[in-house]
């Protein structure tokens, strides 16, 4: 029998010859890819391609394809969007206990909550928020919550003699913190209505940022503030804290999916096959423009009017437009304009620059050609 030592020196001896031997086929292996021809890589990566080779519709083109494809399933898609009706009564009933509804899914819930609005919340004023847009301002939504809370509270003033308003100035020149405080201290004694904010898409681009969702939460507080919102998006859930969800907030979670395409929540999303173009950017700016008010409207009017007869001019200056604006009783003053300015500035429909000799001067970011079809389709 061989001694012990040596049976260990052979396998000492048998384990190196292994690793050398994986050793020099790795090396083999490295040597020979070296060695391949080059015009041969360069097939190769021919072959794979590259995602900016290919050939990309034209959105309006791809848009337009997609719709003519008829849908499926519908009677089971209205069959189960009417089912939900049956709710209806459930979801009042929390509403009116101080709880706030969120709505989760797959398929857009916007047609279920604008329904559900429309028959069960009558005894409420009802304010809504497209949280898909790509710019929202919520301190306007907000001031305009606050004065229609005052107009109330001003007319029951009237009635009862001798009282006096908390806040005399206009709201949008206050800040954040008091118009939250005016709404905290409205009670029904106060004011005649309740307020329900029906949020589509509370987790959407505008809205994701910690801000906005600190200022919505605030606002639910407040006594005569109900919210029913709906979400899409997986990580939704992630944007709240405990204190909001079951403080703020007080969501009741309902999982209702319809299975609706998302038709007008994609119009700001570009279509991945598909290649930008105006057309997409002018359907994207009607959009924005019918969801304003009409005086907002003809002072982008104003605006694109000017632009297109001065086509080589920088802008049109801010104090211009003020004056052409005044003239057709558009705004009555300089911050009128401005709140109308933030719109279209937070909507990216406006630009501003530095004039040559100093002035803001605004100017809409699209061809001629693009703002007359725009002018066009606004009517």
């Amino acid at each position: 029998m061989a001694p012990r030592g040596a049976r260990a020196a052979a396998a000492a001896s048998s384990g190196s010859e292994d690793e050398e031997e994986e050793a020099g086929f790795s090396r083999s292996y490295f040597l020979a890819k070296e060695k391949e021809p080059s015009s041969g890589k360069k097939r190769a990566r021919a072959a794979a391609g590259k995602l900016s080779d290919l050939n990309l519709v034209d959105e309006q083109v791809l848009r337009a394809s997609l719709a003519e494809i008829p849908p499926k399933h519908e009677e089971e898609v209205e069959a189960l969007t009417r089912s939900y009706k049956d709710q209806y009564r459930n979801w009042l009933f929390e509403l009116t206990f101080g709880f706030g509804l969120l709505m989760y899914g797959f398929g857009s819930k916007k047609q279920l909550l604008e329904d559900f609005a429309s028959t069960t919340l009558t005894d409420f004023t009802v304010i809504v928020i497209n949280g898909y847009l790509p710019a929202i301002n919520l301190k306007q939504v907000i001031a305009t919550i606050a004065e229609m809370f005052w107009d109330q509270a001003k007319s029951k003033r009237k009635r009862q003699p001798g009282t006096r308003s908390q806040l005399s100035q206009p709201f949008p020149s206050q800040s954040f913190g008091d118009i939250i405080s005016f709404l905290k201290r409205q009670t029904l004694d106060d004011v005649d209505d309740q307020v329900c904010l029906l949020i589509h898409n509370i987790d959407g681009p505008a809205l994701r940022d910690a801000e906005s969702q600190q200022c919505l939460a605030q606002v639910s507080c407040c006594p005569q503030v109900r919210v029913v919102a709906s979400t899409d998006h997986v990580n939704a859930p992630l944007l709240w804290d405990k204190k909001m969800v079951h403080t703020q907030y007080r969501w009741s979670w309902y999982h209702v999916p319809t299975f609706a395409p998302y038709k007008v929540e994609c119009v700001f999303y570009p279509l991945i096959l598909a290649s930008g173009g105006h057309a997409q950017t002018t359907k994207t700016a009607l959009v924005v423009l019918l969801s304003l008010t009409p005086n907002a409207q003809s002072v982008f009017r104003v605006l694109a009017e000017y632009q297109l007869a001065n086509e080589k001019e920088e802008g049109m200056a801010v104090s211009s437009l003020y004056t052409k604006c005044r003239e057709r009783f558009l705004v009555s003053s300089q911050v009128t304009l401005n709140s109308h300015l933030t719109e279209f500035k937070d909507h990216d429909l406006v630009k501003i620059r530095k004039h040559s000799d100093g002035q803001d001067c605004l100017r809409i970011p699209l061809v001629s050609d693009a703002l007359e079809k725009l002018l066009q389709e606004l009517g």
